[in-house]
């Protein structure tokens, strides 16, 4: 079979490895509803091989050769993944696009982050070393105190197909500059970029069992990757289904986990705001990334207002925007990521104009792509707080809509879910934006815009959205644990007991 992709194996220390049972899984290219190449199916004996990697890794020499050298060892492996990844930018691009369908400028843009990413934590590695040893003030003269922070271990690090090379970095690249070893299994259906990273470490010499990669399927590889006794801490970013199987899994060993998980986000726009800037902000917050973020502002709470005005602007700048072919020049919508994810979305429109929604636009294959799992950009009005689309995670290029009259029932509504990632309000009146910047829940809030994210600042979400934080300063901490060091300092005797006498 002819592949447009590089035919890669399992990278257990170091090298590449051939799954346990020998068997592949095919790539299809959501574009073209075509195989495009293999990726190995790894199963619970490989993981296995690549815990022990790791764990091999992480004592090698007392860890004097990784988990115990100073940061600015790991900081060189990491800067020299940064400069690979800029190096082959236009190839990763490529792939990712082929991969999960995600617009080729975008991917480009990925790269981009994934590079600065490393980056970023390559400094926080440096920073580490002078964050050692900080001292602690004691009301007793005759102790003294420091504390240090210790790589938590070996981590298992389980990543989706959205990002898929951008969500591993965000794990892989502090967990090894916090001294820690790794296992990291990307989502079966976005493994490419994933499998080429590990390319990247070969050619930049990154110590044997640092970074082990197991690609497969979920039951296969995640869960006996997610329940291994040999790993210290997992961190998941997926749905929130799955994150409660990691977390049961996790619980017997009370081994600590981090969960990124779903949203249904709201982005509020108040009767102020310039319409046209508005109404691409919120397009853009829904549908960027093919639809499939987990922070989407898919719910639109609008203003009764300005609510005629802001849809018959939304449904003009919905229909000029270029759905293709994810390699075209200028794609900005490109097929979701399957067909399974293709039929889900499919029925989420259908449940809902069966419940009495509105299909203002789109919810349709449109007619110029005859293959692919393509569904142009969907608006959905008369919305319904009980409603399937006001309540549930599509992970799509769909958009509901609810009109509101007050602050406090647009307040009330943003909060009407059992997530919390995110949520984004627009209005020119900056004492009302901080107002609902303090009163919606969620991890993350926008102001005048929807979905820009960097490295430098936390990312993480409340409710069933998931627990710790990802990114900035803090990003390192979820792979460090830190140990209080308490010296008795003095040269008297401690006196608690009293002394025998001696003969």
């Amino acid at each position: 079979m002819a592949t447009a992709i590089p035919q890669r194996q399992l990278f257990v220390a170091g090298e590449w490895r051939a799954p346990a049972l020998g068997r592949r899984l095919p790539v299809v290219n959501p574009a073209t509803e075509s195989p495009i190449g293999e990726i190995p199916a790894g199963t619970a004996e490989d993981v296995d091989a690549a815990v022990a990697a790791a764990r091999e890794a992480l004592k090698r020499n007392r860890g004097r050769d990784w988990a115990r050298a100073p940061g600015a060892v790991r900081a060189k492996y990491l800067r020299a993944i940064a400069a690979k990844i800029i190096e082959r930018k236009s190839e990763l691009a490529r792939l990712e696009t082929l991969d999960c369908g995600k617009p080729l400028d975008e991917a480009a843009w990925d790269m981009d982050d994934v590079a600065g990413c490393f980056e970023y934590f390559a400094d926080l590695a440096e920073s580490l070393d002078k964050r050692q040893n900080a001292p602690v003030s004691l009301p007793m003269e005759n102790f003294k105190c420091y504390l240090r922070k210790e790589p938590i271990g070996v981590v298992g690090l389980i990543t989706p197909w959205n990002y898929p090379l951008l969500m591993a970095t965000w794990k892989v690249a502090p967990a090894l500059a916090a001294g820690c070893t790794a296992v990291l299994k990307p989502s079966e259906l976005a493994s490419v970029t994933c499998l080429e990273l590990a390319d990247v470490c070969k050619e930049v010499g990154l110590p044997s069992g640092v970074l082990n990669i197991v690609t497969g399927l979920g039951s296969e590889a995640g869960a006996p990757l997610s329940s291994h006794p040999g790993v210290d801490k997992v961190a998941f970013t997926g749905s929130y289904e799955t994150g409660k199987k990691i977390m049961a899994s996790a619980a017997p060993m009370v081994k600590p986990v981090s969960l990124e998980l779903g949203g249904k986000s709201p982005i509020v726009v108040f009767d102020d705001v310039d319409v046209e800037k508005a109404v691409e902000w919120t397009l853009f917050g829904c549908f960027w990334t093919n639809g499939q973020i987990c922070s989407a502002t898919s719910r639109l709470i609008l203003h009764k207002k300005i609510a005629k005005e802001f849809q018959e602007r939304m449904v003009a700048w919905a229909k000029n925007i270029k759905v293709s072919d994810p390699l075209e020049e200028g794609c900005r919508l490109g097929p979701v990521v399957s067909e399974g994810q293709y039929e889900k979305i499919k029925q989420f429109v259908s449940t809902a104009k069966s419940q009495g929604a509105t299909i203002l636009t789109g919810g349709v294959r449109p007619k110029h792509l005859e293959k692919g799992f393509y569904i142009e950009p969907t608006i959905i009005t008369d919305v319904d707080t009980s409603m399937q689309i006001w309540r549930e995670e599509v992970f799509g290029p769909v958009l509901c809509v609810k009109e509101f009259s007050t602050e406090e029932e647009a307040i009330e509504l943003a909060n009407d879910t059992h997530y919390g990632l995110a949520g984004a309000v627009l209005s020119g009146d900056r004492e009302r934006c901080q107002r609902l910047t303090e009163e919606i829940d969620a991890g993350i809030i926008w102001v005048n815009c929807s979905q820009p994210c960097f490295c430098q600042a936390p990312w993480g979400g409340n409710k069933r959205s998931g627990f710790g934080r990802e990114l900035g300063e803090g990003g390192i901490d979820n792979y460090l644990s830190v140990k209080q060091v308490t010296e008795y300092a003095s040269d008297e005797p401690w006196g608690w007991y009293k002394s025998p006498s001696k003969l």
